[in-house]
């Protein structure tokens, strides 16, 4: 999701550590000339932070330079050595992606003297530290330098919208449960600005002030502020929060929000309580802000593009975000992949679950939207076809299986590929969503449509209303919740869709269903909306291409007619058959090869120019699906309102 370049100059603060001793009057640490001497980081017991409550004071209203001020007072027990530690592993990224490099003018004081200070030399997000005697509490002032390019990182301050987490913000004691560690904190915006979080508090002019809470909870707690804002009471404890560039973006219809609020209703229904006691949807419209979707046990991040409301007609869009999050707060938050649930943020994560994770609540994302109206029956369907096909044309199926992609957020962390379809992505999202579209298939053929996975979602996710704890579970839990719903050999069918080689991705879901996925020359509305947005015409299903509308290429798929022929990423088309490039000279040319197999390319690459033949004669190419069945399929019963 972030994506950074290096530059040939050191950061202040990486320049200051890595250059810069201590100075000689500041108060040594023993050993701090040799950092094998240092103290061994404290490992984290179950105990509650002795100290009292942490004291964190942010000054977020610099908008123009993004730099946010903090001030942590850390109340301690006694003297002696104490490690901080800023948050590495963060939920819901599965990977350690704190950004500790944008954390700058750190300093500790204790009864009013400076404090020398260490980072761990294995550890860099960890700081070592000695109390002095007698004093009370240790107080760390740094800035968070928020990104002011989209090159440093994701933006989260623009001129009248703001996304403060937690991680960036703070520091918490190593050694102690971050569930036992006490924590309020106070946040001073920008004049006039509106703040929305799941934490509730108390405001006087420009400043809030949050009730105290562990420092877990307030990881888990993100805000959302801006100076255009709206609420939406969706019922059931639910609150649509949302901020925009402008106040142009606000304008929506009572149906709109009606659609928002039948997901929250058709969610209850499907699951059967609340895990919250309330949840808040915090969502951003925003050519500033950078996007993003994020989830949380009582709230979630969302940001998309300005137009999510004023451009409701033009298709979909972005109207699977919300239903995905909001699911998270059963499946992910609630219960949890037990590789997942860490005491602290140091404690690195295990995600080979992910597929249960985010592949069931992707599935249940995209089912919600359909039950709710967010998406018709029409674009759910085009949806997955639209996924099938993309899942179909990642050739790196045939040397990775998906269990191994769970791994991706470690691996990649969502940095840019040269051969993405080769190398596979996270597609534990999409492969995991056509797996348990084909459990329930399975379970709705075999039990004549009385039972299906809304049997196994009531169960397996069940817990006491209003609750927000969380529930860890196994892969055996699954398969056992699996069997209870209907006996089979599930334990065999994760194995072989997860975990073995599979050239093509299961389209049971879809065979089982009463369709099949085919192929024809016009495009539904989930690549029509995307080559609208993306500007490109989108035949990576086909001749292996997406094509920019200037003729710079944006996608070639790994041993596709494209890829044979020579072209790769970053490429110009100049002219197809002598004729200048225009997506539809290409298409002309798709349409004509399917007599003589040849298309004539001139291409720049880098400085050279060439040209290329394609031999490609299977023409112009988009994914649907197409009804095989007579009468109502368990993908029709599937897709049905509950509520």
């Amino acid at each position: 999701m972030i994506r950074r370049a290096l530059g040939f100059a050191l950061s202040p603060l990486l320049a200051f550590a890595a250059l810069q001793p201590i100075p000689a009057q500041t108060p040594a640490i023993a050993g701090q000339a040799d950092a094998d001497a240092l103290p061994a980081i404290p490992a984290t017991r179950d105990m509650a932070w002795p100290g009292g409550t942490i004291r964190l004071d942010v000054d977020a209203s610099d908008i123009v330079r993004r730099i946010v001020r903090v001030r942590e007072t850390v109340p301690v027990a006694g003297p002696g050595p104490l490690v901080l530690m800023m948050p590495q592993w963060l939920p819901g990224h599965h990977a350690p992606r704190g950004e500790i490099e944008k954390l700058a003018g750190l300093s500790f004081t204790a009864n009013g003297k400076t404090l020398g200070w260490r980072r761990d030399p294995v550890n860099v997000y960890a700081f070592h530290l000695d109390v002095p005697t007698g004093a009370t509490s240790v107080i760390a002032d740094f800035q968070y330098l928020a990104a002011t390019q989209a090159d440093q990182g994701r933006v989260k301050i623009g001129a009248a919208v703001m996304n403060l987490q937690w991680d960036n913000l703070s520091l918490y004691p190593a050694g102690y449960a971050v569930r036992r560690v006490p924590v309020q904190a106070q946040v001073i915006y920008p004049k006039d600005w509106t703040d929305a979080t799941a934490l509730r508090g108390t405001r006087s002019g420009d400043s809030v002030t949050y009730a105290a809470t562990d420092y877990g909870t307030l990881m888990d707690s993100p805000i959302f502020a801006g100076r255009f804002t709206s609420t939406q009471d969706l019922g059931k404890g639910v609150r649509l929060n949302i901020i925009a560039d402008t106040a142009a973006e606000l304008k929506m219809s009572n149906e709109q929000i009606a659609r928002h609020r039948k997901l929250v209703d058709e969610a209850v229904a499907l699951f059967g309580f609340r895990p919250f006691d309330h949840y808040d949807f915090l969502f951003a419209m925003s050519e500033e802000m950078g996007r993003i979707g994020l989830e949380h046990h009582r709230s979630s991040e969302n940001a998309v593009a300005p137009g999510y409301f004023t451009r409701w007609n033009e298709g979909p869009g972005d109207r699977n975000l919300l239903p995905h999050e909001f699911v998270h707060s059963w499946n992910g938050k609630y219960r949890r992949p037990a590789g997942l649930v860490t005491p602290d943020f140091a404690t690195p994560m295990r995600g080979d679950l992910l597929w249960v994770y985010e592949g069931q609540t992707q599935f249940w994302g995209y089912v919600l939207g359909a039950r709710s109206g967010l998406y018709t029956k029409d674009e759910t369907l085009d949806a997955i076809a639209t996924i099938a096909a993309r899942l179909d044309s990642a050739h790196g199926r045939e040397w990775r299986p998906l269990a191994d992609t769970t791994y991706d957020p470690v691996i990649a962390a969502r940095r840019p590929k040269a051969w993405p379809d080769w190398q596979r992505n996270e597609d534990y999202y999409n492969e995991g969503l056509m797996i348990w579209l084909e459990a329930d298939a399975i379970i709705q053929k075999r039990t004549g449509g009385k039972r299906g996975l809304d049997d196994f979602a009531r169960s397996f996710f069940a817990g006491k209303e209003g609750e927000w704890a969380v529930s860890p579970y196994s892969r055996a839990d699954v398969i056992a919740a699996m069997n209870a719903v209907l006996p089979y050999d599930w334990a065999g069918f994760f194995t072989n869709r997860v975990d073995s080689i599979q050239p093509e991705v299961t389209k049971g879901g879809i065979d089982l269903a009463g369709y099949r996925l085919t192929y024809g020359d016009t495009s539904g509305p989930t690549v029509r909306q995307r080559e609208v947005d993306l500007r490109q015409l989108d035949q990576s299903f086909g001749v292996g291409l997406a094509i920019k509308d200037d003729g710079t290429i944006a996608t070639v798929i790994w041993d596709s007619a494209a890829f044979r022929g020579g072209l790769r990423v970053g490429d110009r088309i100049v002219s197809v058959g002598g004729v200048e490039y225009s997506r539809p000279r290409f298409l002309d040319s798709l349409r004509s090869a399917t007599n003589g197999g040849r298309i004539e390319l001139i291409v720049r690459q880098g400085k050279s120019v060439r040209t290329i033949t394609l031999a490609y004669s299977d023409g112009i190419r988009y994914p649907r699906l197409q009804k095989t069945g007579e009468g109502e399929g368990s993908l029709d019963r599937l897709l049905k309102p509950r509520a």
